[in-house]
């Protein structure tokens, strides 16, 4: 049987209890495949790459992610508690969501639709045929690196109403998914304390109602809408133990949310300060995308978005609202919320700042493991290969980790002649897993145990670095 490098060994033990042992053993084998693998990590080519290595008929293998019997949420809940121990317990886990879309080609593809491309629509492409996945990452400080990496734990895919209907099946939008990954968290570790992170599309009313309900472990940041419908708070003794109802003696139905008279809007607000005067705002030296520190013009008020829900009902959140501004660049302008008032600015500001590396992840995940090279069609495969392809790039990570903690001298970096780096990124991680996969367990697989040892050890050496560095 094909094993993991020691280092992981306790974790891949954690994955076994969700697999009969058939099909772990199959697990294991294409998850090695898919590390060493270079190009499409479609089935076909991880059997190609393992050779011999993959034992019994190849039908086998394909039919894991189709008709085999196993569940992802176990993997998931092994992933996350791997990953949560590497931020210590008192301090918030950052997590970042957004949302990927993977093209897929072919008639017959479930759940394949046309959504908007945010990405590629400054280059003409505003719509793209595939998978929309509601993607869940936690911000981990590895050891190594400067900047926290995102590791991806849970994801969800996006299906359409169309196809919602003809299952029978409640249609859910992106931010309700969003929030159903976040309960799912919150329910696994009922003892830490998260802060959301997500983007413009997820600066939902309904998300920020889900973070006050349980503003006890979880604050939710993001984007925010410069015209968002502002009221002034209710005193504190009107609010009660989870939401901002409250029902009066005789009062028939739902509650009424007790709210204060209107506010101007963020964009109004500061309007009013800059012309108060004719000053401008206050700057401050933030951290800023990419490790940058940047001087930025910076504003916040606090309130309660309303939203009407209808039947005489509403929601009230409290929140705390931020602007920033580039002096030299007036018309850079970003708006920020936080569920959390007593936050500060600037906490707000420079938290949201390191959801980007989610994107990162994102791009190396397609660059460097063939995200979207997958070529899974029926609903099982389609529902199994992108999370586990997400799933095996934050596996790579924790095994890097772990590999690094135990080297004195750290790991080898792939660098190029003309290209050297200060920090080991992904790429290095995945050379050195390779590396370890290959002398390990892989080369004796495939040359068999005797060959394997009779090659000279400058040429095992040349031979496992090229095996690790085609990519």
């Amino acid at each position: 049987m094909l094993r993991f490098p020691d280092a992981v060994q306790p974790l891949i033990r954690g994955f076994e209890k969700a697999f009969t042992r058939p099909s772990f053993e199959r697990f294991v084998a294409l998850s090695l495949g898919a590390i060493v693998t270079f190009g499409r990590r479609t089935v076909s080519r991880i059997l190609w790459t393992l050779g011999s290595a993959a034992a019994g008929d190849p039908s086998n293998y394909h039919r894991l992610f189709s008709r085999a019997r196993w569940s992802l949420w176990p993997l998931g809940k092994v992933l996350a508690c791997a990953v949560l121990e590497l931020i210590p317990p008192d301090q918030p886990v950052l997590c970042a969501i957004d949302d990927t879309i993977l093209e897929h080609r072919g008639n017959h593809v479930y759940a394949k639709a046309c959504h908007r491309n945010a990405v590629g629509s400054a280059r003409g492409m505003a719509t793209r045929w595939g998978h929309r996945w509601v993607v869940l990452a936690v911000l981990v400080k590895l050891p190594f690196a400067a900047r926290p990496w995102a590791l991806p734990l849970l994801c969800a895919l996006y299906r359409s109403a169309a196809l919602d209907q003809k299952e029978h099946r409640r249609h859910q939008t992106p931010c309700e998914l969003a929030r159903h990954l976040l309960a799912v968290l919150l329910h696994w570790f009922p003892q830490r304390r998260f802060i959301a992170l997500g983007d413009g599309g997820f600066a939902s009313h309904d998300l920020a109602w889900f973070a006050h309900r349980h503003r006890d472990r979880l604050t939710f940041i993001a984007r925010a809408n410069p015209k968002m419908n502002l009221h002034v708070l209710p005193p504190q003794h009107t609010f009660c133990r989870q939401t901002l109802w409250r029902r009066r003696r005789g009062d028939i139905g739902h509650p009424r949310c007790r709210r204060g008279h209107k506010l101007a809007s963020p964009a109004d607000t500061v309007k009013a300060a800059r012309a108060k005067g004719n000053r401008s705002l206050p700057t401050q030296l933030l951290h800023w995308y990419g490790q940058s520190k940047k001087l930025m013009q910076i504003f916040s008020a606090a309130g309660g978005w309303y939203r009407a829900r209808g039947n005489g009902t509403g929601a009230l959140v409290p929140l705390r609202w931020v602007y920033t501004c580039d002096p030299k660049k007036p018309a850079q302008q970003d708006w920020f919320f936080c569920t959390d008032p007593m936050l500060k600015p600037r906490q707000i500001v420079e938290s949201f700042a390191g959801r980007w590396s989610i994107e990162v992840s994102f791009e190396e995940v397609r660059a460097h493991l063939g995200l979207s090279s997958t070529r899974q069609r029926c609903r099982q495969s389609v529902l199994r290969g992108v999370p586990w392809m997400l799933g095996l790039f934050s596996l790579i990570s924790l095994i890097f980790t772990r590999l690094w903690q135990e080297s004195r001298s750290g790991q080898p970096l792939h660098e190029t002649p003309c290209y050297h780096k200060c920090e080991p990124t992904f790429s290095d991680a995945l050379y050195a897993v390779r590396r370890h996969i290959w002398d390990g367990c892989l080369l004796k697989h495939v040359l068999g145990r005797e060959r394997a040892a009779t090659l000279p050890t400058p040429l095992k050496r040349k031979l496992i670095t090229y095996l690790a560095e085609a990519a």
